[in-house]
């Protein structure tokens, strides 16, 4: 099932996720860092991390919600879709939580802002591998007709063309 909302041939949702998944899963990182080491400084960084990483979410969930809505109903790709998004929705509200409890003093946060981030953190764990299972399982956000030869999304080609088929005859 290909993508309702591309850019340049390739889906938007999964060109965006990369953004919110590395910054919010660094800023548990430099937490970490920072608890380990005594130094307030990574927690200013992971304040600011966290932010950027739930406005990259919120932006990524759009596009996501848009190709869920065109997954046909009654299959299992629209509930783990649903499991996927509806995590995501948790995950995104945790940091939040976590971002708004660090607010009066981003160098010091407490014990319910780094649960609600570690917790947050190991929910998109799931959640990514959900999302995994809709792509490489499922098939959701593939191009019809993908294989090993089929020529870049650039050239307006379909993914299966005669050149390909040829060259698909060729390698097998």
């Amino acid at each position: 099932m290909e993508s309702k909302a591309k850019l340049l041939g390739h889906p938007i949702h999964q060109m965006l996720v990369v953004f919110p998944l590395g910054l919010l899963a660094t800023a548990v990182a430099f937490d970490i860092v920072g608890l380990v080491r005594g130094e307030a400084s990574w927690f200013d960084i992971s304040f600011w991390m966290i932010a950027a990483g739930i406005i990259g979410g919120l932006l990524a969930a759009v596009f996501g919600f848009i190709d869920w809505l065109a997954i046909p109903s009654g299959t299992r790709a629209k509930t783990i879709g649903l499991l996927h998004g509806g995590g995501n929705v948790v995950v995104t509200l945790l940091f939040i939580i976590s971002w708004l409890l660090r607010r009066p003093a981003p160098e010091n946060p407490g014990f319910a802002a780094f649960a609600a981030s570690f917790v947050a953190v190991l929910l998109a764990l799931v959640t990514g591998w959900l999302g995994g299972e809709l792509v490489d399982r499922l098939g959701v956000g593939v191009h019809t007709g993908a294989h090993l030869n089929a020529p870049s999304s650039l050239s307006g080609r379909p993914a299966r063309d005669d050149a390909s088929e040829r060259n698909l005859r060729r390698v097998a």
